[in-house]
């Protein structure tokens, strides 16, 4: 399989369209050590050709402009995006949707809550239904990927319900849990016909042993690294809100990501959908020293992978 790393920040980018942290004032002025990003998106392809994005993130259009792979190939019009698989309902991974709406088949995946979310909003209909399928990922269950006319394409997906929350604009502030569910936040599995395979999951906000059973051995992961740690948003005043009460596991500390997979023998672990604000993003802070030296890689876009 290859994997092409379209977008590897959390929501808003970097930098942020509205933001004057350290960070994002940095890569603005075009420091090398703090190298732009959009917004977390993978492709993946099993034969070269056709491609699987994963989460639609709002800045797609840019993405695929930026990665000839997925430039049209043939007149009039055409695409390699087969089909989109999301992993959330979240702005962050639903909204370049809209930018795919030109009668262009492909086949759209998500779980039942994710697929209750984009019913429920109108604006989605722009996806003609007999242009875009919409197929359910039911949990735990390895589902073949197929474009939109039923054409098989070399890639399995397992879909699991990991740590997570309901979409920001769907949340539910009178309940305690603000209405979340499972399946609300996905992991993936995804595998290629010759059996090698990796897991994404761009959002999570705990890893308890079931999931670090799941991840062990694993010949490559690419995980949530959005916060360094929780207070980091209100710490720089950029918001109100810690990282768990946005649904995101910090990347330090003792029940931080980079403490929970220590021992699970993970081939190549690596950060996707980080946060402006989150110092590991500098290629010459401390704390991208600390994660490296932990194992970890930080992701950026158009970094290629295959397996």
């Amino acid at each position: 399989m290859k994997l092409i790393i379209l977008g590897a920040a959390a929501g808003g980018g970097f930098p942020q369209w509205n933001c004057a942290c350290v960070n994002c004032r940095r890569a603005r002025a075009g420091d090398k050590a703090a190298r732009p990003r959009t917004q977390a998106a993978l492709a993946v392809s099993a034969n070269g050709t056709d491609y699987v994005i994963i989460n639609a993130s709002p800045d797609l259009r840019q993405q695929i402009l930026a990665t000839p792979a997925l430039h049209p190939r043939t007149p009039p019009r055409d695409s390699p995006i087969a089909a989109v698989v999301l992993t959330g309902g979240d702005v962050d991974f639903t909204a370049g949707l809209l930018t795919l709406r030109e009668h262009q088949p492909f086949a759209l995946y998500a779980g039942v809550r994710i697929h209750g979310l984009l019913d429920a909003n109108p604006m989605f209909r722009v996806l003609a239904a007999d242009q875009v399928p919409r197929r359910r990922l039911e949990p735990d269950r390895p589902t073949a990927l197929t474009d939109a006319a039923g054409r098989d394409l070399g890639i399995t997906i397992e879909a699991f319900a990991v740590p997570g929350k309901i979409a920001l604009y769907a949340e539910d502030t009178a309940s305690p849990d603000l209405g979340s569910a499972a399946g609300d936040t996905l992991g993936l599995k995804i595998t290629g016909a010759d059996g090698a395979g990796f897991f994404y999951i761009p959002a999570c906000a705990a890893v308890p042993e079931t999931l670090v059973r799941r991840l062990r051995n694993a010949p490559l992961l690419l995980f949530d690294g959005t916060l360094w740690h929780d207070n980091e948003m209100i710490d720089a005043g950029l918001l109100a809100k810690t990282g768990a009460r946005m649904g995101h596991i910090s990347v330090s500390g003792p029940d931080g990501t980079l403490a929970s997979l220590a021992g699970a023998s993970i081939g190549r672990k690596i950060f996707v959908h980080v946060n402006n604000s989150n110092p590991m993003i500098l290629e010459d802070s401390p704390e991208r020293e600390q994660a490296e030296r932990a194992g970890w890689i930080v992701a950026h876009d158009g970094m290629e992978l295959s397996l």
